[in-house]
């Protein structure tokens, strides 16, 4: 369990003894949250006092001004808090909900005891901070709330960066010191029953909502612990969103929902952070809810709506070195539980051996990601990982499995303007000679170029050709829209 140390990871600052002058009050409160980060400097309005203050800020002794009161309430109802719950923080009979609540009504009968002189917007604040930095991921704690924000990086106590609408910029936001970081860090981990230290420095994880966390500690951080969330929407995206932010059209929507009903085995092939497992979990909305979806992970992130779902994850090594189980192991274990649908999240070793034996072999329907930049690279990826798996098979062999296994590739690509496309819609058609041969179904319009923001302003177009895995859908009788092939879909 966290210690009561960690739990309550308050920010400590040494405070002079005297309070400000009324007339400083407010640039000293503004230079506090500077020191915090929590406000941008460029955020204070011209001509103002601060403005004065901030030309002087930098000169030290006795004209500088003092840090205003409410650090120092800060401090105090953090350690009342402290003192009023006590153990009751680690207690394991309480849930987190239990524990927000008690939190909550024990840090408001000590601010109200501590009568100070706050405005209501100070008292909020003040009530906040204190429950993010005892429960919560401390400054972190905002970027998380803020649903604008996807991803947010952490490269050392005094660095964040967040992604906000494809675009990546620097948050004002930082830790107080190396230790909060670690606290957050931990406290993170151990939610999940994984641990990080010296001898295991690195460590994937995930937030109760599902978000992916990496975190990799000194000493193979050398500027500072690293800390990379990316977050998960709350309500998992649907294929009008996707088509809304273009990254498909309805067309090509259509044609993978009939590819995932008709049991097609489906590879998505993208970069990092592409949408892959965003487009996973879209496509996996189509497999009807009377089937067996066994989904294996090593970190679980997938959303699946589907009552029918038996969720597997990988578990590292203990402190002795044991009880590792992989993704390869988990596939293994799956085909003995009898699957309609073998979802894995992604296959990055041998385990990609079996994904495809299992394709092979009665399977049909499975669905997987790969990180490649096209469907070209995603056969000689997928032949690379089987290689790992530690079997000497010709090459001949591994590309006739791939051939006979994988019947669609969508290709996702993050353009440069920050937006998730799909770029190819790609049917792998079988072997010539050496070759795996492939076939554009759906392309990405590149030339249809950008408009005066720097986004592009194509979109998928089919290619005209007719892929031959629709006569699939005829004998299953799952009909397309005319003009689903057609060129800039027109009839």
């Amino acid at each position: 369990m966290t210690s009561l140390s960690q739990r309550l990871s308050v920010a400590r600052v040494t405070l002079p003894d005297t309070e400000p002058e009324p007339g400083t009050r407010r640039a000293a409160r503004l230079a506090a949250e500077r020191a915090t980060g929590e406000v941008a400097i460029a955020d204070l309005p011209e001509g103002s006092n601060d403005n004065a203050f901030v030309a002087n800020e930098q000169h030290e002794g006795p004209t500088a001004p003092q840090i205003d009161g409410l650090l120092r309430v800060k401090q105090r109802a953090a350690d009342a808090l402290f003192e009023r719950i006590g153990a009751r923080l680690n207690d394991p009979n309480l849930s987190e909900e239990q524990l927000h609540i008690l939190v909550r009504d024990e840090l408001n009968a000590v601010v109200e005891a501590e009568q100070a002189p706050l405005t209501v917007e100070e008292r909020q604040r003040l009530i906040n901070e204190v429950r993010d930095d005892v429960l919560g991921l401390g400054p972190l704690q905002k970027l998380i709330d803020d649903e604008t924000v996807t991803e947010i990086m952490v490269n050392g106590p005094d660095n964040i960066y967040v992604e906000q609408h494809g675009k990546l910029g620097r948050a004002p936001a930082r830790f107080t010191s190396e230790d909060q970081l670690r606290r957050v860090i931990e406290r993170i981990v151990m939610r999940m029953g994984r641990r990080i230290d010296e001898s295991s420095p690195m460590v994937d994880a995930r937030l109760e909502d599902g978000s992916r966390v990496n975190a990799v500690i000194p000493p193979l951080a050398f500027s500072g612990s690293t800390l990379t969330i990316r977050k998960f929407a709350k309500d998992p995206f649907k294929v009008p969103d996707l088509i809304r932010f273009g990254t498909l059209t309805p067309q090509m929507a259509r044609l993978l929902q009939a590819c995932v009903e008709g049991k097609l085995n489906v590879i998505v092939s993208g970069g990092t952070g592409t949408g892959k497992t965003t487009l996973l979990n879209v496509l996996s909305s189509f497999i009807p809810p009377r089937e067996r979806i066994i989904t294996i992970e090593d970190a679980v992130e997938l959303q699946l709506q589907q009552e029918h779902v038996v969720r597997l994850e990988s578990r590292p090594q203990n402190i002795e070195g044991k009880g590792e189980i992989t993704i390869r192991d988990l596939v293994r274990n799956s085909l003995r539980m009898r699957p309609d649908r073998i979802v894995v999240g992604e296959v990055r070793g041998g385990e990609t051996l079996d994904m495809l034996q299992a394709m092979n072999t009665g399977h049909d329907g499975s669905l997987s990601t790969v990180h490649a930049n096209s469907p070209r690279d995603a056969i000689a990826r997928l032949e690379t990982l089987v290689l790992m798996a530690g079997m000497e098979l010709p090459l001949r062999a591994i590309r006739e499995q791939i051939s006979s296994a994988v019947d669609v590739i969508v290709q996702l690509s993050r353009l440069r303007d920050g937006t998730r496309r799909v770029t190819a819609v790609t049917e792998v058609v079988g072997m010539e000679g050496q070759t795996v041969t492939l076939q554009d179904v759906f392309l990405f319009d590149y030339a249809a170029g950008v408009d005066n923001s720097g986004r592009f302003q194509g979109v998928p177009i089919a290619t005209g050709v007719r892929p031959k895995f629709t006569e699939r859908f005829d004998d299953l009788g799952i009909e397309l829209p005319p003009g689903t092939f057609d060129i800039q879909g027109t009839p």
